[in-house]
């Protein structure tokens, strides 16, 4: 295994997401391989990493993988000098009940792969008073190794030097101290952060962030922090659904995990990607398309004009199959309603209404059954996936796709649907469950 650090904090909106940012492209600077990593069901930041790294992310999942796939996802990082995972929420928190090999939380991901923690701490409105912060996530489990904290948003000289000292009293690492910058937040949307090909000037930002890392971190007591953890059995990523897979690739559809689509690559699928956004028609040699998820609700008007995109997919539906992920999956239903009340006519490969005018709130994880054969999957496999939107549903009437239950196993009533060849989910695939 090679070494490696989780970077984390008490919970979101600390900073984290810069942090994390500006020391992929520092380290990169330096001369290093890094691999970066996100802990848990996200799959806007990968596409940052990428972008500061110059590698692909991948995330670890301890709910959703099991120990084959981690296994298969951590020998991502074969050829790296040192690995890099950004948590999620904070660093301790995950759902109540334990799934294929965990709870999900960011500490577990860090205790699975031995990183230790880099807790990034907003000190804003505190100082001596950080360090209880500090103290109690290192005690709280005792076989998570701690690297150090990094402060963030500081205000002043007197305000480090008051922090620091309550970390030396409590016996805490301050591994960097970074002052207040107003200038250093990502553009967010109701998703969280804009997608990173719609910042207007990623590169710019980024070399920003770790300008900034490096005149206020000690990047080598980073570097000298990272650990080797027990090796992980490596095991072959996801296999394929179908041998050439048009895939739906722009701003409003970008949301596929990566581990899937490296997995299919390695297994010698042909990813043919199109834009709908460009009107542009899927392969008409595919075997499969599959639309993921992202931003539908935001360009209505351009995918309710897209003809030939519709026709293309429409002939395509005739004969072979068809899959989309929660924006994908709306973008098959007869009408999509935005935020302003507009009504724009999709492409009607099922019945299904949805509206963005009410906005409700769906988050969490999944695990479906499936009623009938999805790409990839039989009638009657378990798969663990993730839902995260704003989608109101209006109208649902095709057959249900799935029994879908959140975490603890409740049921929960999107259960996506099936007409003839086309198949949709709210959930964005992660894995399926073993046989």
């Amino acid at each position: 295994m090679i070494k490696g650090l989780m970077i984390s904090a008490p919970a979101s909106g600390t900073g984290k997401t810069t942090v994390m940012l500006g020391l992929l492209r520092a380290l990169r600077d330096d001369g290093l391989v890094v691999q970066p990593y996100k802990s848990g069901p996200d799959y806007i930041d990968p596409a940052f990493h990428l972008a500061a790294a110059g590698r692909a992310s991948f995330n670890l999942d301890t709910w959703a993988m099991d120990d084959a796939l981690l296994g298969g996802v951590a020998a991502q990082m074969d050829g790296a000098d040192i690995c890099v995972a950004e948590g999620s929420m904070g660093l301790f928190d995950g759902v109540a009940t334990r799934g294929q090999a965990g709870f999900g939380s960011s500490a577990e991901t860090a205790l699975t792969m031995g990183w230790p923690v880099v807790l990034v701490i907003d000190v804003g409105g505190q100082a001596q008073s950080a360090a209880a912060t500090a103290l109690g996530f290192k005690s709280y489990n005792p076989d998570l190794p701690f690297a150090g904290v990094i402060l963030n948003r500081v205000a002043s000289p007197r305000h480090e030097r008051l922090t620091r000292l309550g970390m030396e009293r409590a016996g805490v690492k301050v591994l960097g101290s970074l002052p207040r910058r107003g200038d250093l937040k990502l553009p967010e949307r109701h998703l969280g952060l804009i997608q990173a090909v719609e910042h207007p000037d990623l590169e710019a930002a980024i070399a920003g962030y770790a300008e900034f890392l490096r005149e206020n971190v000690d990047l080598e007591a980073i570097k000298a922090a990272a650990q080797a953890g027990p090796a992980l059995t490596a095991h072959p990523l996801p296999t394929p659904p179908a041998q050439k897979i048009a895939l739906a690739r722009d701003a409003a559809f970008s949301f596929t995990y990566p581990h899937l689509l490296e997995g299919w690559r390695a297994a010698g699928a042909e990813i043919a990607p199109f834009s709908p956004l460009a009107d542009e028609a899927p392969a008409e040699d595919a075997d499969l398309v599959w639309l993921p998820g992202g931003y539908p609700e935001l360009h209505g008007g351009t995918l309710a004009a897209a003809s030939t995109f519709k026709a293309g997919l429409r002939a395509h539906a005739e004969t072979r199959p068809v899959h989309g992920e929660c924006g994908g999956y709306m973008v098959l239903g007869a009408g999509l309603t935005d935020k302003d009340g507009t009504r724009h006519e999709m492409t009607g490969l099922f019945g299904l209404e949805t509206s963005f005018e009410k906005r409700k709130f769906h988050l969490g994880y999944r695990r479906a059954v499936l009623d009938a054969p999805m790409p990839g999957f039989e009638a009657g496999a378990a798969l663990r996936g993730h839902e995260f939107h704003y989608t109101t549903i209006l109208d649902e009437p095709d057959e249900p796709l799935a029994r879908v239950a959140d975490a603890d196993g409740n049921p929960v009533p999107e259960t996506g649907s099936r007409k003839g060849h086309v198949t949709g989910t709210f959930f964005h695939l992660i894995t399926g469950e073993a046989g």
